[in-house]
């Protein structure tokens, strides 16, 4: 599936099957699971994309000469040698390529992926188990540890990334408070059955100050709501790529030392502390499995909001 111009409709197309180059791997893919980022790319929010492209950047797929199950997630290459890359933040490199907008993805039946940036797919897992794990899962445990030791710690949108880390918290013995729009009685009872204590829209109050937040919603105003609910000394991690833009607010809703800082991209120390992590915790996930010619209805799903959970594509 081919996105050719910013703001329009995937299309279905027949293309050459991609060459491995320099250190890749050619990957049958198996599924993709659908993430909000790509959204971002297809409507236009995310600027210059390789065009045409291939999008989606949690895949899970076979390496073509080994037959062994591999994950491809977000950050898909960088240079190793700048300051970044050699201070252990490889996520902030400026010559970074990404997979499913500045390289081709995973909305295909083959893709090509740098294998020093490949995971290997627990057996514990399916396939379309695993895929959600490589963004939402990645990214989503980037945010939390961000989070620093926060017992009360609140979810600003409840969808793939929320779903999973409201596990690990539960199995670090924290309490997540979840903040869905207001009439998504729908996700809030979602968030209650995967463990939330408390859920509701994101305009109430919870019922007592947190410790930190964690926002997955892309409205910059939930900035200053989270700051408003927030004890002193406490962090609001922004997990998102692109956000709308943050109103001003009043200096004391920061004062008292709390923070606001924002996540960007991950690393491959990331993924390995991730997977080393979920070894002794199954995550569950609630998923919606569409064919891939059916990637313009999962994204048109998660971007009105009638998604629960994941959105994953099967070739």
């Amino acid at each position: 599936m081919l996105l050719r111009q910013p703001g329009r409709p995937l299309e279905a197309a027949e293309i050459a099957l991609p060459r491995p180059g320099r250190d890749q791997l050619l990957l049958r893919v198996e599924c993709c699971a659908v993430c909000r980022t790509d959204l971002h790319v297809v409507d236009g929010e995310l600027r210059d994309p390789k065009l045409p492209l291939v999008p989606g950047h949690q895949i899970v797929g076979l390496d073509e000469s080994t037959n062994m199950r591999l994950g491809v997630p977000w950050l898909g290459w960088t240079c190793g040698v700048c300051g970044f890359c050699r201070s252990g933040r490889e996520n902030l490199c400026d010559a970074a390529k990404f997979t499913g907008y500045t390289l081709d993805g995973g909305y295909a039946e083959y893709t090509v992926a740098d294998r020093r940036f490949c995971f290997p797919i627990p057996d514990t897992y399916t396939y379309e188990e695993a895929a959600p794990l490589l963004c939402a899962g990645l990214i989503g445990f980037r945010a939390y540890r961000m989070a620093g030791d926060a017992r009360r710690i609140g979810f600003y949108g409840f969808g793939s990334a929320a779903q999973i880390l409201v596990q690990l918290a539960r199995a670090d013995g924290r309490e997540v408070f979840a903040f869905t729009r207001d009439d998504d009685a729908a996700a809030q009872q979602f968030a209650r059955e995967m463990g939330a204590v408390w859920a509701d829209g994101s305009s109430t109050p919870p019922p007592e100050p947190l410790d930190a937040t964690v926002i997955f919603a892309a409205d910059g105003t939930l900035v200053v709501t989270a700051l408003r609910n927030l004890v002193k000394g406490g962090t609001v991690v922004c997990a998102g790529i692109h956000m709308s833009d943050i109103p001003s607010f009043p200096y004391e809703l920061l004062w008292n030392e709390r923070s606001i800082r924002s996540v960007a991209n991950l690393t491959r120390a990331d993924g390995e502390a991730f997977f080393h992590r979920i070894a002794s915790l199954r995550i569950e996930t609630r998923r919606t499995v569409y064919p891939l010619d059916r990637a313009n209805e999962a994204l048109a799903d998660l971007r009105d909001g009638r998604l629960v959970g994941t959105a994953v594509l099967t070739m």
